[in-house]
């Protein structure tokens, strides 16, 4: 007899279902109707054709809630909320933030010591797509959007990467124009490191920072970032800062 199973699941202040099958008709069929299905695979069903399933398990009666609504997000195209500050909520990116960022990214001093997004708006909501499916989902981390709780405005991005030709996942943040000046930077990098220690186990993160870019060489220096060497990538100069000692999440 197929296993199947209906794990309650709360999100947004609704009640939603998670089901879990180790039958790949059953699943199909849930999937079909637009269900969040997640695969039980033990060695009775390893023969079976479980492709186009995201996420599967071993021990379905194990699952922490946590995770239960990670996967039910993921699978319903809903960002997961990664964490929050005294001010701010940081989760993924969708594509819906995409307008805001070209806002953001309006302002020159933006773009000065950051890439610049694609001149056209669809293209940048396709990136976001793609990002959504082959970084969040296979790392489980990115680069992500923030949010003021006060106002639910996206006022910039942060979060981790890797860079090709680098080892160490890199920090990654900007504040939008109207919001800097006012401890926004710093307290959601901060809170970001302490993810970073704590629920990605990095031990060791890095920063690339334009060597002119004077008010970002001065945060990193306040989080705890230690310059290494001086680098130059495309024709500009950046130093290479690492942080070992992480901030702790009060």
């Amino acid at each position: 007899m197929a296993y199947l199973k209906e794990i309650p699941v709360r999100v947004e202040e609704a009640e939603a279902v998670l089901y879990v099958t180790d039958d790949a008709g059953i699943g199909k069929e849930l999937r079909g109707r637009g269900e969040a299905v997640i695969i039980y695979i033990h060695p009775e069903n390893r023969s079976q054709d479980f492709s186009g399933f995201l996420f599967a398990v071993e021990d379905p009666e194990e699952l922490e809630p946590e995770y239960v609504e990670r996967v039910y997000r993921r699978l319903k195209g809903m960002p997961w909320n990664i964490l929050e500050t005294a001010r701010c909520l940081i989760r993924e990116t969708t594509p819906e933030d995409v307008e805001a960022f070209y806002r953001i990214y309006s302002h020159p001093s933006i773009t000065e010591y950051m890439e610049d997004l694609y001149p056209d708006i669809e293209q940048e909501k396709q990136y976001v797509r793609e990002y959504i499916e082959k970084v969040y989902t296979f790392f489980g981390f990115g680069v992500w959007t923030v949010v003021e709780k006060g106002t639910g405005e996206v006022i910039g991005r942060a979060g981790l990467s890797y860079r090709e030709g680098f080892e160490d996942p890199e920090l990654g943040f900007i504040i939008g124009v109207p919001w800097q000046r006012q401890g926004y930077a710093g307290e959601v990098c901060r809170a970001v490191l302490s993810y970073a220690s704590a629920a990605l186990e990095f031990r060791k993160v890095q920063a690339l920072v334009e060597t002119e870019n004077l008010p970002s060489l001065k945060l990193c220096g306040q989080l705890g970032f230690r310059r290494h060497s001086r680098v130059n990538l495309g024709g500009r100069d950046y130093y290479l800062l690492f942080l070992t000692e992480f901030p702790v999440d009060t």
